[in-house]
């Protein structure tokens, strides 16, 4: 079964961006000349994805205004002769283009398998990728399309992971798995922000998955941790896992770029805009001719 449609939670209270973060959602932040939801919208498309289910807080549905088209900011421009930045305006159109956008409500945040379970029913009784909008996949193959070429093999859930250096490990979710194929693992468990002696292997969860209806029906029968939340990674864990079903996993092709606090989304920015074709080779310039490094 093809993957069609991906759920994008974003409906995080994004504290770590604040106070920008009250007037600015962090989808909307820019990475060089775009959002960070275009990208993630731009990895689905050419994933083949074809149904994009949004999960929102009740006050931020800025995004939607975002892909909205604007013909009279397009009339101003073709007036003024533009032409750059009207390409750039039609660029996102085409992007959209071909794409159906719909959305769901996370009324207060209760964890991130909380979220995902908002979306249960426009997603029906189908696999789905799942793409988090703290994660940007530089690859020459989208990070979705990997991983639907491993579901489309085994038909169970799939895990984005990536290896880490060993003083990263204590702050990510790490997994303990049994190896396949080149790339290709068994998740055997996972491990949350693991010390060093704790930590099962040096692979990380990266915020994509393929996640399968049977996903869905641990999510509904979950229950809330102490703080209240219902948490994918801990659902996987302490449920799916210890009741002997499979969940695989795959080290993605590619460079992981975070967005989750200000430091993570500098360095990506940083990244991206020394690769873009316009911008990078005058930045390179400007750092030499300043001697900033």
């Amino acid at each position: 079964m093809e993957i069609k449609k991906a759920i994008i939670p974003i409906a995080g209270l994004a504290t770590r961006f604040l106070p920008l973060s009250r007037v600015v959602p962090k989808e909307l932040w820019p990475i060089v000349d775009a959002p960070i939801i275009q990208y993630i919208i731009s990895e689905a498309k050419q994933s083949g994805i074809k149904e994009i289910v949004f999960v929102l807080k009740p006050d931020n549905k800025r995004v939607l205004d975002y892909l909205k088209p604007c013909p009279k900011i397009e009339k101003i421009l073709k007036e003024k002769k533009k032409e750059d930045i009207l390409t750039e305006v039609k660029n996102l159109q085409e992007l959209c283009k071909n794409i159906s956008f719909s959305y769901v409500l996370q009324k207060n945040p209760l964890g991130d398998g909380h979220a995902i379970l908002q979306a249960a029913k426009l997603v029906g009784d189908e696999p789905v990728a799942c793409m988090f909008g703290d994660d940007i996949i530089d690859s020459k193959i989208p990070a979705v399309s990997q991983l639907a070429k491993v579901f489309k093999t085994c038909q169970k859930p799939v895990i984005a992971l990536d290896r880490l250096p060993k003083e990263k490990i204590p702050h990510y979710g790490i997994v303990g798995v049994e190896k396949i194929a080149n790339r290709f693992f068994k998740i055997k468990k996972i491990i949350e922000k693991p010390s060093l002696e704790q930590a099962p292997s040096d692979l990380a969860v990266i915020g994509r998955y393929i996640l399968t209806p049977e996903v869905f029906y641990y999510l509904k029968k979950a229950k809330p941790t102490k703080k209240g939340e219902i948490i994918l990674a801990e659902v996987f864990n302490n449920q799916m896992l210890r009741d002997g079903k499979v969940v695989y996993g795959y080290e993605i092709e590619g460079k992981w770029l975070e967005c989750g606090d200000k430091l993570r989304w500098l360095k990506s920015n940083l990244y991206l805009s020394l690769k873009h074709p316009k911008y990078g080779p005058e930045l390179k310039n400007y750092l030499k001719e300043t001697k900033i490094i």
